[in-house]
């Protein structure tokens, strides 16, 4: 009782202070312009208050009105790490979509959680990690190569489809209101950052230029030119010889000068300590705390900035710098509405009936759904019939629930595994059967097994398999990794593809291979084993119901591979190499398993009538692209048109394909659409070898498909391209 009447008291303290400040304050009067108040407010600090403002746990300032603040929270999928929210699926599967607007939609269904649980926690008096609206989502680096842990965060390999992406989470999470952002994202890791993990507190990234502003740099800078994106995280590698957090050419330069940017800049966690002990650019905490304000980094998630004091009584910083540096971030705190009535902020109306509302668990089921992606049907075994009369479940991951969750989640009481999907599909006459049948990572301790005899007895086999976030994922939270979360090879582990195989030897029916992964798997060894399979990614709290509606022939798959699939790891580049020689669908001359792009369905279209409104462009000019797209199958479904520019007679340097347009398409059974595509001089620029977007005369096509439109992609399955030709002039 004595606890209850204290935080009372402390209750009515602090609301009585509150109200008192705001007569008081110039800083609350809301007929002022956020700038005016911002540096009204900085400019009543003293400098030690100012100095203790710049850590991600910013301290209350009790005689100014200040509260306590935390800037550090996470939403990479869905409210992270703050209890109870919506897990919606991994970014690589939002990137499997090719749906920027359902991005948006999701996003926004985020930021409505968010500002719900942040007004339940401001209430409580709960300011702390993770509590906040500044959010430290979307990573937005290029999936380089397919053995980066964290890769899973990312859309995918491509700059473009990871600009769209991006571009679309970010309007969905700041909200669309003139004065009032909803809730902040940031843009991370900036810049050259994908891996490896283990290297990453002193590894010096040194990209030619062609590779730097060709395919690291467009997502960050649509994100900041399109996106309007409030935050930028400096990454922990050095870029050309400079930590990534006390780079002027990547934060002054790039950032600020040529894109514009006009939010906060933070760094990734410990980041500033590595200036000092991992790159070894200063001796000093001081001199590393001097460098980074000098730099442009408004916030420091780590320790190092507990030095700004004394690096201004040694004369490397001035207090006008703290002012600049301090002020940006108030702005974002103003922007907020922290410091505005309650009723000023439309934002403020959303109640908690959103947290994990019955809405928003569609949403997730639709990404999830969207996000599928069949890559093998032979002989159309594939839907499954309700009606089966006996069906068998198994694999390391079919009654999992860590599989659906990838990394950065949530916490939510409705996580669906497969297991159960299947279950509540299926007829309440059908003989279904489960066992786990192996160990996800290590041989079975028990040499005897009956599990594999059971696909004997059945009419098909579901078997769950992949590799989680216990073995990909960021360094110090892969814990089944023994590479600091990333991968040696691309491989399922032995044990699960031992049991693949000795499920194939009794098998009587169809083997369906559901693999649960954030990055490519190598499936040389079993594809030609299995009968059909299906990639459903980490497909957050409803994967179940989505992988379950997908097998059952509900929702048809219409997923596409945000990343190419290899063969094998021998066919990749050394990971520590960053020149994109080999890498990706862009410059990789080796067959895949499975294409950038491709995605089979339970039904196919056909493209014809590809034209252009001129075959010979002249810069300044628009061209105009259109093709019909027809479903040629017996069931309606969506399918992505997805539009690549070739070049023929070009420099030898520039990528072979470049996607340049995709739109999800709904077709009706036999219905034909006319898909067209609006392109301007700047869709035609390329990178040359001093990363400068120039206009490049000669030959090339615009190709139109539902695949990278290569052999490879042809032969196992996707449509035929149609090409028309261009020549820029």
């Amino acid at each position: 009782m004595k606890h209850v009447k204290r935080l009372l008291v402390v209750l009515v303290l602090s609301i009585t202070c509150n109200m008192f400040a705001q007569k008081e304050f110039k800083w609350f009067d809301e007929s002022i312009a956020f700038e005016e108040r911002a540096d009204l407010l900085v400019q009543a600090m003293t400098l030690e208050e100012k100095c203790t403002q710049f850590l991600n746990s910013s301290p209350a300032i009790e005689r100014l009105g200040v509260p306590e603040y935390n800037w550090w929270n996470e939403s990479l999928h869905g409210v992270a790490r703050n209890g109870k929210a919506t897990i919606f699926p991994q970014g690589i599967a939002m990137g499997a979509t090719f749906n920027p607007d359902l991005i948006q939609e999701m996003t926004t269904a985020i930021s409505n959680e968010g500002r719900a649980k942040f007004k339940i926690a401001q209430s409580m008096g709960n300011r702390g990690l993770y509590a906040g609206l500044t959010y430290w989502s979307p990573n937005v680096n290029i999936f380089r190569d397919p053995r980066w842990g964290r890769g899973q965060e990312t859309y995918g390999e491509d700059p473009f489809l990871m600009s769209k992406i991006g571009v679309a989470y970010v309007k969905g999470l700041q909200g669309n209101d003139s004065k009032y952002l909803k809730a902040t994202a940031c843009a991370k890791h900036f810049a050259v950052h994908s891996g490896p993990e283990e290297l990453r507190h002193h590894f010096d990234a040194s990209p030619s230029k062609l590779d730097l502003y060709e395919t690291y740099l467009p997502a960050f800078e649509a994100l900041v030119t399109e996106g309007n994106v409030k935050g930028v995280m400096g990454a922990y590698n050095a870029v050309y010889g400079d930590p990534s957090c006390s780079s002027q050419f990547l934060l002054d330069e790039l950032l600020k000068k040529q894109w514009g940017f006009d939010g906060y800049i933070v760094s990734d966690c410990g980041a500033l300590g590595d200036i000092m002990k991992g790159h070894k650019k200063v001796k000093t905490a001081e001199e590393a705390a001097a460098l980074a304000m000098q730099s442009g980094v408004n916030l420091n998630c780590g320790w190092v900035y507990n030095n700004l004091k004394k690096a201004i009584d040694k004369g490397l910083i001035t207090e006008e710098l703290i002012d600049e540096r301090l002020k940006q971030l108030y702005l974002i705190r103003f922007q907020l509405g922290f410091f505005d009535r309650e009723e000023s902020n439309p934002f403020n109306k959303v109640t908690s009936e959103v947290i994990n509302s019955d809405e928003h668990k569609e949403i997730a089921r639709k990404v999830a759904q969207q996000s599928i992606v069949l890559l093998k049907n032979e002989n159309n075994v594939l839907p499954l019939d309700k009606n089966i009369k006996t069906l068998y479940v198994t694999g390391p991951f079919a009654s999992s629930s860590n599989i659906l969750m990838a990394n950065y989640y949530g916490m939510s009481a409705n996580l669906v595994t497969v297991l159960e999907g299947v279950t509540e599909k299926v007829s309440l006459g059908t003989s279904l059967n489960y066992r786990q049948g192996v160990l996800p990572f290590n041989k079975n301790q028990n040499p005897l097994n009956w599990a594999p005899k059971v696909a004997g007895q059945v009419e098909a086999t579901i078997v769950v398999v992949g590799i989680s976030n216990e073995i990909e994922g960021e360094e110090v939270d892969a814990i089944a990794s023994q590479h600091k979360g990333d991968r040696k090879d691309l491989k399922l582990p032995p044990s699960q593809v031992q049991y693949i195989k000795e499920l194939c030897e009794y098998k009587k029916g169809p083997i369906i291979l559901v693999v649960g992964t954030g990055s490519p798997v190598s499936l040389e060894e079993v594809e030609p084993l299995v009968d059909a399979i299906v990639c459903m990614w980490y497909p957050g709290e409803q994967g179940g119901n989505a992988v379950a509606d997908v097998l059952f022939g509900d929702v048809a798959p219409s997923g596409h591979l945000p990343i190419t699939f290899p063969k094998n790891v021998e066919q990749l580049p050394p990971f520590d190499d960053y020149n994109m020689k080999g890498r990706t669908y862009k410059y990789m001359t080796k067959e895949p398993q499975y294409p950038f792009g491709f995605g089979l369905s339970y039904s196919t279209v056909a493209f014809k009538n590809a034209s252009v409104s001129s075959t010979k462009l002249k810069r300044g000019k628009d061209l105009l692209f259109s093709a019909e797209v027809t479903n040629t199958g017996k069931i309606d479904y969506d399918d992505v048109v997805q539009v690549y520019l070739v070049p023929e007679n070009v420099a030898d340097y520039l990528p072979m394909y470049s996607l340049k347009a995709f739109r999800r398409v709904n077709l009706k059974v036999g219905e034909s659409k006319t898909i067209a595509f609006k392109f301007s001089e700047n869709d035609f620029k390329q990178t040359n070898l001093e990363g400068e977007k120039v206009w490049m005369k000669g030959n090339y096509k615009l190709v139109v498909s539902n695949a990278l439109p290569s052999k490879r992609s042809i032969e196992l399955g996707s449509a035929k391209p149609e090409e028309v030709q261009l020549a820029l002039k």
